[in-house]
């Protein structure tokens, strides 16, 4: 799978969300984002720096963690805290500013997972400014690339 095909999803309103089919276990795919030191690895937007995170290696629910990150060419840290944590299934966290970043996995046959990534701005502190500033189209960029990397990795 060299070229995944990225798809967008429905999920609701204020939400951007994609989808891929990974050829991996939902556990591998699990460790790999429930793990905050291992984000940059996947991150298709450019803005998770590989260093600077704090926090533990496998999230749970109500953990913090802090990651270094660079946009428009200036580094900041950003801590967030995890929402829900379901093993092999969701890794959800919420931003700072109340949007939220949630990852469903769904081993659909032994060895093949579906991941949906998404954003969720409709808990934003103030949605209306993230769609003004452009980051609901951004960040499905960034998503469908990170996904892109996901499924490449396991390829």
């Amino acid at each position: 799978m060299s070229n995944p095909t990225v798809t967008s999803v429905d999920i609701g309103p204020k939400i951007v969300a994609r989808q891929v089919q990974v050829n991996a276990p939902a556990s591998q795919i699990f460790a790999l984002v429930a793990d905050p030191h291992r984000h940059h690895e996947l991150d298709g937007s450019g803005t998770v720096r590989d260093s600077a995170v704090k926090g533990p290696d496998r999230l749970t629910t109500g953990a913090k963690f802090s990651v270094g990150m660079k946009q428009f060419g200036f580094p900041y840290k950003i801590t967030s805290k995890a929402t829900e944590i379901v093993p092999d299934k969701v890794v959800e966290w919420q931003h700072p500013m109340g949007h939220k970043w949630r990852w469903e996995l769904d081993e659909t046959t032994p060895g093949v997972t579906t991941v949906t990534e998404s954003f969720n701005y409709g808990t934003a502190k103030v949605p209306a400014a993230l769609t003004l500033m452009g980051y609901d189209k951004k960040n499905g960029d960034g998503i469908t690339e990170t996904l892109k990397r996901l499924a490449a990795r396991f390829a």
